[in-house]
């Protein structure tokens, strides 16, 4: 099980354009609502989660994902339950996955170091230890980092790549028609 953490202010694009390629591959994926049930984004759009963050089982999680916005961000950041849920994923060699301003929480939890790695503009100075590339998406062992919303698809897809497969992946963004 993949779990999508959800805090208030959290960008929208960024977690719910994740979830549907993940969905769409038939990963099983479910949204952690770390602030409540219901969760209302930067936007103000008011998502209900699948779980509460209390709620994450260990013995059968594949990954964590991380979407950004603020003070989404924060908040994932000041939650105890998400920093134990994204370094146990790590120590395990399971998928860390983060976009936007988000990557800044790997960067502060030393997940980074030695690897390349992105993150929104102006948060390069937060990848702390990695190497920045500017990519749209950057996958370096089990870590996958993004740099925002307009990436949100294919940080999706290198979810789906590194979970399953890039034939699968790649058969996912060719069915929801992207370029």
């Amino acid at each position: 099980m993949f779990y999508l953490f959800l805090a208030e202010g959290f960008e929208e694009t960024e977690a719910l354009a994740c979830l549907d390629v993940m969905r769409r591959a038939k990963l099983r994926v479910q949204t952690a609502g770390v602030t409540g049930e219901f969760v209302i984004s930067s936007h103000g759009v008011c998502v209900k989660s699948d779980i509460s963050a209390d709620d994450v089982d260990y013995g059968e999680i594949e990954g964590a994902i991380l979407p950004g916005g603020m003070p989404g961000t924060l908040n994932l950041e000041n939650d105890e339950r998400v920093i134990n849920c994204v370094k146990h994923c790590y120590e395990e060699g399971k998928i860390v996955a983060a976009i936007c301003a988000a990557p800044s929480i790997l960067g502060h939890l030393g997940i980074l170091d030695g690897k390349k790695a992105t993150c929104f503009p102006g948060f390069e100075k937060e990848l702390k230890g990695a190497t920045y590339t500017a990519a749209h998406t950057e996958t370096d062992g089990n870590v996958i980092t993004a740099k925002g919303a307009g990436c949100a698809v294919e940080f999706g897809h290198a979810i789906v790549a590194k979970a399953l497969s890039k034939d699968v992946a790649d058969k996912v963004i060719e069915d929801m028609q992207c370029l």
